[in-house]
């Protein structure tokens, strides 16, 4: 009788039997060889940066080896990007003095004042002067008013008989602006208001735009002369528009402060209406569109973006 507890050799993975006695074993797999992320053609690997997130190429890849930091200064992998993102199109024709800043500056670009146009009421806004009858939110076009030029904006912000002023400090830093970028390339701050007066009542119009440094020393200003417009006017809405450029570095807040009051002094919401405020930070586009060719995307089979620090020291 067969003992129980002889133990039978189990079958290995890799070993083929011909008989229960005489295992073969089986011809070894080739060796894959090892292939380095970097042998790959020039153009694949630009292809797969553009898919990678700005922060990530200069924070994360940039710095692996001196191959990626060369293809990640090209003006040619920043250029697709900017396709990639909508930020141009294809017929794209103005030069660019810096592509990669041209698209961090794009991909930032939004308007930093909020509740623009009433939507919310009075919020996000700083009352300093509030005389009359205070700030009123109403809806366009409102009596003896007329339409926005802009069908999507529906309400405006209405003054009274005495000074009615509100403002919103904007803190470029929070918004993500970091300090090198403002500045070593001081993009352009471009600021923009509407007002309209009632056709029956004159009224008095005033914006003030500073831009301060961390401690809120004023570096810069828009202060126009108030606009004063006169009784049985057309009513029409005006556009104030200001672009600061070249100011001294140190920039880190903006102060937007806008309002007035009308003329007549009568009780009510008879002042200057003011709605779809903004402040856009934006790149500059240099040159005369019409008169400079577009910037090549090579010189000499490879152009390096112009130089910022190598991770623009984002944070």
């Amino acid at each position: 009788m067969r003992s129980p507890w002889v133990l039978r050799p189990r079958s290995r993975v890799g070993v083929i039997t011909s008989c229960p006695h005489r295992p073969v074993c089986a011809p070894p797999a080739p060796a894959m060889a090892l292939v380095s992320i970097n042998e790959l053609p020039e153009s694949i690997l630009l292809e797969v940066f553009t898919h990678i997130p700005a922060r990530q190429l200069l924070l994360r890849c940039r710095p692996v080896c001196s191959l990626w930091r060369d293809l990640i200064d090209l003006v040619t992998l920043w250029k697709r990007k900017c396709l990639r993102e909508g930020f141009i199109t294809e017929e794209w024709d103005q030069p660019v003095a810096d592509w990669k800043i041209f698209f961090f500056l794009c991909s930032l670009r939004r308007n930093l004042l909020r509740n623009p146009c009433a939507e919310e009421d009075m919020k996000s806004w700083q009352i300093d002067c509030n005389g009359g009858d205070e700030w009123k939110v109403e809806s366009l076009p409102g009596d003896h008013g007329t339409d926005f030029p802009d069908s999507k904006v529906k309400k405006y912000f209405v003054t009274s008989y005495e000074m009615c002023l509100k403002s919103q400090l904007v803190d470029l830093k929070a918004e993500g602006y970091w300090e090198e970028l403002l500045d070593t390339v001081r993009p352009e701050i471009v600021v923009k208001d509407w007002f309209a007066a009632r056709a029956d009542c004159g009224c008095t119009y005033h914006i003030r735009v500073q831009l301060a440094s961390a401690d809120y020393i004023v570096l810069a200003s828009f202060e126009p002369p108030p606009v004063t417009v006169d009784q049985w006017n057309s009513a029409k809405w005006t556009e104030v528009s200001h672009t600061f450029s070249d100011y001294p570095p140190g920039v880190r807040h903006i102060l937007f402060q806008h309002g007035g009051q009308d003329t007549q002094f009568w009780a009510g919401w008879y002042g200057p209406r003011v709605t779809n405020s903004s402040i856009v930070i934006g790149p500059k586009v240099t040159g005369d569109p019409a008169r400079s060719p577009a910037q090549p995307e090579h010189t000499q089979g490879r152009e390096r973006a112009a130089r910022l620090p190598s991770s623009l020291h984002l944070h």
